[in-house]
């Protein structure tokens, strides 16, 4: 068994709706919320941002979703599950699962091939 570090450059990243149903979204960057220690046990956390930097892909589950929050109907919460891959990018290494996740903002990057977006 090898000790040496996991590249973070393949992962998985899944919409789970309320049903168990989970669709895989393109992204090309996550960029996980902050632990922070919080000084008084019996107030609430503040929430905090999982980023989710997408790549295209085709799949519409997150603009599906997104797009139920704009016309004011309240989207559902629901878990997003990010899966680090092994390189066979086969093999799960470690997952992380965010439970009640609502979508808070979506923007674009412009199509420039001479950019990194």
């Amino acid at each position: 068994m090898s000790t040496a570090p996991v590249a973070g450059c393949h992962f998985r990243v899944e919409i789970v709706d309320g049903n168990g149903h989970a669709t895989e979204v393109g992204c090309a960057q996550v960029l996980f919320p902050t632990l922070a220690a919080h000084a008084d046990a019996q107030s609430p956390p503040a929430e905090e941002l999982l980023v989710l930097r997408r790549a295209a892909n085709g799949e519409r589950a997150l603009h599906d979703w997104w797009d139920k929050a704009c016309k004011g109907r309240a989207p559902q919460r629901r878990s997003v599950r990010i899966s680090l891959l092994a390189p066979d990018r086969e093999r799960v290494v470690m997952r992380w699962r965010f439970r009640n996740a609502r979508p808070a903002s979506l923007h674009y990057s412009p199509l420039d091939a001479m950019a990194n977006a």
